[in-house]
This record gives C-alpha cells, structure tokens and sequence, in this order.
C-alpha cells in the first residue's frame, strides 16, 4: 500500500542572479511499513526534501500526498495540524523542551492536541526505548543518546503515519548512533512503523530496505 507519494516536487530559492534550486522535478512513493534512506553530500537537497514531505515548508511546484492526502491543499493552520497528528519528525539536534522531563518530553504531542495519554502506552513506549529508569530526568540529567531516544519516543507517541528522521545520529558517538539505528529498525519491524530517514552516512543507510541517492536536488540512484 502506498503511504507516501511525492510528485514533481521542486523548490527554488531566490531568483535571477541570486537563484538556487535545491530541489528539481523529484518523484517516488513509499510504501507502507518500508524503511527508506534518503542520501547525499551536505546542500544536495535531501534536508530540503524532508522539510517538504513533512509539510514544515512548501514546495515551488510539485505535490506530496500523505496517505492519499494532498498536504498543500491544506491551509497552514490544517497543515499543522495534520503534521502533529500523521507526522513524527526527528531531528539531529532532539528539540527537546528543557523544562519537561522525559515522560512529559514523549507526550507533548498528545497534551498539545488534548488527547488522553495512555498510561500502558506510555510504559511501552518507555520500555522499547529503553528509558523506563529515566522517565522523570530533565534533557540536561540525560546523554546525548538518551536525549535523541527521548525524541524518537515524541515522534512515535501519536502513531503517525510516516516518520521522517533528519540525520537522527549526526550529533552522536558511533556507540549511541548504532543504538539509535537499531531502536529504528526495530520501530519499524515490531511497530510496523513507516520511516524515511535523511543521512550523509552510506553505512548508516544500508540498514534501510531502501536507498534513494540525492545529487544536486534530483534523484541520481535508488537501490
């Protein structure tokens, strides 16, 4: 079942002499409970590409559609709210809130859209995180690990429909980064999790069922 469709998509900075475009004329779909790594040098434009999977911009031209939903056709107030409820975004540096612990840190999304917080969720969730014994420690008590797990945990809470992870370990040693790699691999193998993963790392990449290569905003290689 396609649950991630991208059509056409481009974007375009600036114009005449200033003119840059990150991203050009850029298609695929993903499947639903696919891993894919999306790959590139640093200003290739795949961060560009996440940015608009996720509805955090709009595109110059181009469509996304979300389980079936064309995302632009949403005005910015739907856009995010479907973004909050069908989109987990991970990023490399956590966005954690600094005064929330950890349990508060994983179910912000929930409080922000009024939701009930499932208490034996929650217990799983911290479980498969590996975050049972952490789960009242503020981001600074916590290592670089723990922190972007904690975020990991905040993109998984809602059980979106896709997850989109913009260089999850680029601030990690490699022993955390392999831990994070891992915990994803499992999110997606046990939670049957949709994830899409953006990294400039090919080792890190081959853990993925799917690599899509990103060269001067288009697509160069898909293995």
């Amino acid at each position: 079942m396609e649950i991630l469709k991208v059509e056409n998509l481009t974007k375009i900075y600036g114009k005449d002499s200033t003119k840059v475009v990150a991203l050009d004329n850029v298609s695929f779909s993903v499947q639903k409970g696919e891993f894919v790594a999306i790959v590139g040098a640093s200003g290739s434009g795949k961060s560009t590409l996440l940015h608009l999977m996720g509805g955090v911009d709009r595109p110059t031209s181009g469509k996304v559609f979300i389980d079936g939903k064309d995302i632009f056709n949403f005005n910015d107030d739907k856009l995010a709210i479907f973004r909050r409820r069908q989109v987990g975004l991970i990023y490399q540096f956590y966005n954690l809130i600094p005064i929330l612990n950890v349990e508060e840190n994983i179910t912000l999304p929930l409080a922000l859209d009024n939701r009930e917080i499932n208490k034996e969720t929650l217990n799983e969730m911290l479980k498969l995180l590996g975050l049972e014994n952490r789960r009242t420690h503020l981001p600074n008590e916590l290592s670089g690990g723990q922190q972007q797990r904690t975020s990991i945990g905040r993109a998984l809470i809602t059980n979106p429909t896709i997850i989109l992870a913009d260089e999850p370990t680029g601030n990690l040693d490699s022993k955390s980064s392999d831990e994070i790699v891992a915990l994803l691999k499992k999110s997606n193998k046990e939670l049957k999790q949709t994830i899409i993963m953006i990294t400039h790392n090919m080792e890190i990449a081959k853990c993925a069922d799917r690599i899509i290569k990103i060269e001067d905003g288009r697509i160069a290689m898909e293995v």
